[in-house]
């Protein structure tokens, strides 16, 4: 079992022993009990209210070196072809206080009927699949600033596989 209090950053460059999937839900939790990619229990103790990004790097205990990765999920993603649609689905959104990920002209939700059909009668057309889901942290989030993911497959603009993400700090 691999016991985990540190958290490295996403600039580590040392070497990596293990890769530990987590969903959205699981990246969000300070304290959970997890299985690397090879079966290998681990324990995460961290620090609450701090969302793990996919790619951070993290030290058991042990010396052993995880790399965060997302797990693919059932989400919903629902596009439109202009800007103003887009707005609007995001503002509704917002005041639902749904957790959402952006993209260019295209959201991702957890699946919800209900939001499905709001977003449809906004203009948007809305499909279930499975893909990695990252949130926005929100602007009130613990070290918000400006911190945000996107993905630069721009030709599938909601591809199943978030294929380069990294984060920006203004």
């Amino acid at each position: 079992m691999i016991e985990v209090y540190e958290r490295l950053g996403l600039g580590f460059a040392g070497r990596v022993n293990q890769q530990l999937v987590l969903t959205h839900d699981q990246r969000e939790r300070g304290r959970l009990r997890a299985f690397a990619e090879d079966g290998e229990e681990v324990r995460l103790f961290l620090e609450r209210g701090k969302t793990l990004a996919i790619g951070e790097f993290l030290r058991g205990r042990c010396g052993k070196v995880l790399q965060v990765a997302g797990a693919t999920e059932p989400v919903m993603t629902a596009l439109c072809d202009d800007w103003h649609t887009f707005s609007r689905a995001c503002y509704h959104l917002g005041n639902r206080h749904v957790k959402l990920q952006v993209g260019q002209c295209w959201l991702r939700i957890t699946p919800d009927h209900v939001l499905a059909e709001m977003l449809q009668g906004l203009g948007l057309s809305v499909r279930e699949e499975e893909a990695v889901f990252v949130p926005e942290s929100g602007a009130y989030s613990h070290g918000a600033g400006h911190h945000h993911h996107h993905d630069h497959d721009h030709e599938d603009k909601a591809s199943d596989k978030v294929t380069h993400l990294h984060e920006h700090t203004h």
